[in-house]
């Protein structure tokens, strides 16, 4: 009578966790579908608003040099990586649905996305969106002045300084990362990006004789590397926090579309087994060598002996 009783709520468990890891993937699949449309739409129009400006707006030296500095703006570099990010999302979704998560692209395509999420657009994304909006509540001039407005409408302004917190939101609650894929790469896209970054407004200071930032004019020299180390420490703060907030929302693993048609299915046969392990072990540096594979060799070991 237990047997029974524990077989039927097994049973019930795993068709909950089926149809959990289900909805999990069609909303997956229908916010990074509706992101990426934005996304690539709202880089569209900037592309748009960069070769449209008319000659008497060209005039105004701001508005001239947002034009001419565009592509330098650090809000600008982490739009991008966004869509980077949502398109491997996307493509990867695409795959998940047609069974295909186990070939060797799937498994380059899911590195990358994770990589370039955990390193490049949670904290790029965090940093900018809250640092712009407290500055902006100061005194916008300092980070958006009021002349940008005759070619900036506002909902631009939400989009690329707004919206990609709401994207990291979603994206967190719907997909679990409980730990970094590969913290070494990560932290090194991290630090590269935020040195490369300072490079360039550095470089523009002293070549173009003006700061990138309105912000950085106002500071003394020894307020501006206090600054740059607030810029570089919340970065990698906001990419070590994200992994312990994601583990408030995921305690285990959902599990994926291939895992759930194997529970449909059956367990593997154990050839099949043994190239998951190896499969695997290629992933993961940790893992040097399966342990079906150690256990054969240790078998053969001992069969060819001699006492």
């Amino acid at each position: 009578m237990c047997e029974v009783k524990i077989t039927v709520e097994d049973k019930n468990t795993r068709s909950n966790v089926r149809g959990c890891g289900l909805i999990i993937l069609v909303l997956r699949t229908l916010f990074h579908g509706l992101s990426w449309s934005i996304h690539s739409f709202v880089t569209l129009y900037g592309i748009r608003v960069v070769f449209t400006v008319s000659k008497e707006q060209m005039e105004n030296p701001m508005i001239s040099e947002m034009i001419k500095f565009t592509p330098l703006f650090l809000t600008n570099w982490n739009f991008l990586f966004q869509t980077c990010f949502l398109t491997l999302s996307l493509i990867y979704d695409v795959l998940e649905w047609l069974n295909k998560v186990d070939t060797n692209i799937a498994t380059k395509i899911q590195y990358y996305r994770d990589v370039i999420f955990s390193g490049l657009v949670v904290p790029l994304t965090c940093f900018i969106s809250s640092m712009f909006w407290i500055v902006f509540s100061i005194d916008r001039e300092l980070v958006f002045p009021e002349v940008y407005d005759q070619i900036v409408p506002w909902w631009f302004n939400h989009c690329v300084h707004t919206n990609i917190t709401i994207v990291v939101i979603i994206e967190t609650l719907l997909q679990a990362r409980r730990h970094p894929r590969d913290l070494k790469t990560e932290v090194i896209m991290n630090g590269t990006v935020g040195v490369a970054y300072a490079i360039v407004y550095y470089a523009i200071y002293f070549f173009a004789k003006r700061w990138l930032y309105a912000v950085f004019g106002i500071m003394t020299w020894w307020q501006v590397c206090l600054y740059q180390l607030l810029i570089w420490g919340s970065c990698f703060a906001f990419y070590f926090l994200q992994f312990p907030v994601n583990r408030l929302f995921h305690r285990e693993e959902v599990p994926s579309l291939r895992e759930i048609n194997e529970e449909k299915t059956g367990p593997p046969a154990e050839e099949d087994m043994d190239i998951d392990i190896l499969h695997d072990s290629k992933l993961s540096p940790l893992v040097e060598k399966s342990w079906s594979l150690k256990y054969r060799s240790m078998r053969d070991q001992m069969e060819n002996s001699r006492l």
